[in-house]
């Protein structure tokens, strides 16, 4: 399942979050979302993980990537490619 690492006030990652509303996914059936403001365990892994401190961050297998425009494209074009994300 993708982990999208986010917090609720940012607004990439309200961007990333009604794209894939909009997608039909549902969270904690195609997606988790883990908090990831300031000081939280879900920041540090996303510096862990990704060298960055900087949400949104999509975890998916071994994909990971930043930047809110190329998570949408992705998550996109893995539907098309395989009708589902899961």
């Amino acid at each position: 399942m993708m982990k999208l690492f986010q917090y609720d006030t940012c607004p990439y990652c309200a961007f990333v979050r009604g794209h894939f509303s909009e997608m039909g996914l549902k969270e904690g059936k195609d997606y988790e979302l883990v908090e990831a403001s300031r000081g939280t365990p879900g920041r540090e892994e996303v510096l862990r993980l990704g060298g960055l401190s900087q949400v949104p961050f999509l975890v998916d297998g071994d994909i990971k990537m930043y930047e809110s425009r190329d998570i949408v494209d992705y998550v996109k074009s893995k539907i098309q490619k395989l009708g589902t994300v899961t």
